[in-house]
């Protein structure tokens, strides 16, 4: 596996404004393989991790990588939106951590269907407890609901082409693979490679992979209710991917630092988001959309 699929997006920047030299508990709502967890544990000898992933292959990966802090560490396969309503140790957690971005782990099993790099089914599951596939939506929305997905999580000027297009084609040849796809989106956008654009599969691809796991649905109610559930001091970090993301994240923030509505809950640590170094964009290059916004509790 490459270095890349180990190495934690920001790690240095993450430790340092969640604060990780206190005693007490910290949750990564978004395991992934277990990089900035690693990294806690590895630093805090005192620090216990409550780790959650929605991928359980992921979380089987994490649980390896983890296993020289054992003892400190407890593993949910839950996605996050479900934490606050476990009976967990709230009172004792210091720091929470949401890593809202695929991992290398994910993105180069073309069996999972998440890169038009990779030709595979498109299925695009993180869950696979969950029945809905990328090509289920494809094949089964109306012309309206494949348009309204590509114009809302892909922000595609062509969405509604696109969606027109798909519609036609799919009676006679049910679209299945990425690379029929990839060729469907190349040959409608008339792609051509070009220096600092990018791709238009992209953007599809994102918005079908948003849909199927329904990526922003209650982002905003999870941290308000998290926020809410852990103490006074309590640093929470969110790292975002895209736009759609970072959009509800830095609302959703500014809201809970506001008196306009009652006491504020948060201050906010980053006034703008904290963005990788060239150096980790050189080292890393899957990591150069990645946004962190961090807040402690009042």
């Amino acid at each position: 596996m490459s270095r890349s699929a180990h190495t934690p997006v920001l790690p240095d920047e993450v430790m340092s404004y969640l604060d990780i030299q206190r005693k007490g508990v910290y949750l990564d709502c978004t395991l992934g393989l277990g990089g900035h967890s690693a990294e806690i544990l590895k630093r805090n000898k005192e620090a216990r991790i409550i780790g959650f992933d929605i991928d359980e292959k992921s979380l089987m990966e994490a649980k390896k990588n983890l296993q020289p802090y054992a003892d400190r560490v407890t593993l949910y396969h839950s996605d996050y939106r479900y934490i606050p309503e476990l009976k967990l140790d709230f009172p004792s957690v210091r720091g929470v951590l949401l890593d809202l971005g695929l991992s290398s782990f994910q993105l180069d099993d073309a069996q999972r269907g998440f890169s038009f790099n990779k030709k595979g089914p498109l299925d695009m599951r993180m869950d696979h407890r969950n029945k809905t596939t990328a090509s289920k939506i494809l094949n089964k929305s109306s012309e309206k609901k494949l348009a309204q997905i590509f114009r809302e999580y892909g922000e595609l000027r062509q969405a509604k082409i696109l969606a027109k297009e798909i519609y036609s084609r799919r009676k006679n040849n049910p679209i299945n693979t990425t690379e029929q796809l990839l060729q469907l989106t190349e040959d409608l956008c008339r792609w051509r490679p070009q220096k600092g654009k990018t791709h238009p599969a992209a953007r599809v691809f994102q918005a079908l992979r948003i849909e199927v796991n329904q990526e922003l649905k209650n982002l905003d109610t999870f941290l308000e209710k998290i926020i809410k559930l852990t103490p006074p001091h309590t640093r929470t970090g969110v790292i975002s991917f895209h736009s759609l993301e970072d959009r509800i994240v830095k609302h959703t923030m500014k809201k809970l630092a506001s008196s306009n509505k009652g006491s504020p809950l948060i201050t906010l640590l980053t006034k703008k988001p904290v963005t990788p170094s060239k150096n980790e964009i050189q080292e890393n290059f899957r990591s150069r959309s990645a946004k962190l916004r961090v807040s402690r509790n009042l």
